[in-house]
């Protein structure tokens, strides 16, 4: 440990690098041991920022008679440990380059000490200065491509994120992690699934529940395990990495057609529909416990447009067939998020008959977590396929709207519309068979 230091100990401590670790001495009393972090827009003369052992960020207004010392590295992680015993990986390639691309959100965010709420992170420096350890595992080319949280992300934002991380691999990139926020990242990755069905390397969404600034965030631990997916050679499809429970050592790795938030801010938020995730990252392990799609070697393809004449309709009791009726108008297609096993007040059935011999596809999801959608279970649900209603099985609402974008972006005709519906392009569907009356 070095001998504290002598003279105004400020000029040095501003010059020191971000992730620093170091021990400082207030004569009057008080002692601090943590990790230099960025300072922010409002921080004031000789106010150092640290990252306290606990985990929150203190401000401190360094005086002329302070000293400090260079601290010891803090221990290594129950995970960094794991990666260390087991040594290196048959599938996971330490070195290979992978790209961040950034798009905002929580995961790329920090503390508004003016407000009080969270900002942007914006930039590769400030990325990087708040997750140092990214790099410990080979070279990350961090490529800005929004500044936005996720709800004001929109469909049009989907085609040129998809085209974006071509162009990115075609530029060298082994994998791509994408920093998103959590709200509508479940309706990001179903559409990067689909719009881009040729891939030479993983595509992993990753975000976080907490800020990077604050004791509990899960930012750091996600990127590093999303990073991790992103140089495995036996993934070539969009999935999304978060934490699989409250420990910092194991992830989920979900298909990006088949997974949903459903927590609003426990740090296991994200589960897949209808079964268990494609696998998990554990310590240095990658296990993956179901069928992956292969990396191809034709590189990656965009497959757009999308059609942004789709819409997406929740049922609820007392929506009347006008609000209903005046919501889908001017619309070539619409997903219907039923309840139970895709169901309607019978009272709507008039107005999406009408809707389907004019022209309008009408598809229909159900609002569950689990199950699927059936029309020969009740009445009801015989009306709606009477009426002319593609029920959909198991496809989250969100996935569903997705792809009818994706489908009318692709055919013309109701029925060429209703084909693209039916068929699996992205593993989207876990039920391995064709709707009863769609054969």
């Amino acid at each position: 440990m070095s001998p504290p230091t002598a003279k105004d100990p400020w000029e040095t401590l501003r010059t020191l690098p971000m992730g620093q670790r170091i021990e400082l001495h207030d004569p009057a009393g008080a002692d601090w041991t943590g990790t230099i972090v960025p300072s922010h827009d409002l921080s004031g003369d000789r106010i150092l920022q640290l990252k306290l052992e606990s985990g929150y960020n203190v401000g401190i207004r360094v005086g002329t008679d302070f000293s400090f010392r260079a601290a010891p590295a803090s221990p290594p992680s129950a995970a960094s440990e794991e990666r260390a015993r087991a040594g290196p990986s048959s599938t996971v390639h330490p070195g290979e380059p992978i790209a961040l691309l950034t798009t905002g959100g929580t995961i790329a965010s920090r503390i508004d000490y003016e407000t009080g709420g969270v900002r942007p992170v914006r930039g590769e420096r400030e990325i990087l200065d708040f997750y140092p350890d990214l790099l410990s595992e080979g070279p990350v080319r961090v490529v800005p491509v929004f500044d936005r949280l996720s709800e004001n992300i929109a469909p049009n934002d989907w085609s040129i994120l998809a085209e974006r991380v071509a162009l990115t691999f075609r530029e060298g990139a082994r994998g791509i992690v994408i920093a998103h926020g959590t709200d509508t990242l479940g309706f990001t990755s179903a559409a990067l699934s689909f719009l881009l069905p040729e891939l030479p390397g993983p595509v992993v969404l990753v975000g976080a529940q907490r800020s990077p600034d604050r004791p509990s965030s899960d930012g750091t631990s996600n990127l590093q395990a999303a990073a991790r997916v992103a140089r495995d050679r036996r993934i070539g499809e969009v999935v999304v990495v978060m934490h699989a429970g409250l420990s910092d050592t194991r992830f989920a790795i979900h298909r990006g057609t088949q997974v949903r938030k459903m927590h609003s801010s426990r740090r296991d938020a994200f589960r897949s529909r209808n079964g268990p995730p494609l696998g998990v990252v554990e310590g240095a392990e990658i296990r993956l416990e179901s069928r992956v799609r292969p990396p191809s070697p034709r590189g990656a393809r965009f497959d757009g447009p999308l059609d942004l004449s789709g819409r997406l309709l929740w049922y609820y009791p007392g929506l009347t067939p006008e609000l209903a009726e005046g919501f889908v108008q001017g619309a070539r297609g619409i997903v219907l998020a039923g309840t139970g096993l895709g169901h309607f007040a019978s009272v709507h059935v008039d107005w999406i008959r009408r809707a389907v011999e004019a022209g309008v596809v009408v598809a229909m999801t159900t609002q569950c977590l689990e199950g699927l959608a059936d029309p020969f279970v009740y009445a009801t649900g015989r009306e709606l396929h009477r009426a002319g209603v593609l029920f959909l099985d198991d496809l989250l609402p969100e996935t569903a709207y997705v792809k009818l974008l994706w489908a009318l972006g692709h055919a013309t005709s109701p029925d060429e519309v209703r084909a693209l519906l039916r068929l699996d392009r992205a593993g989207e569907f876990v039920a391995r068979h064709p709707a009863r009356g769609e054969e």
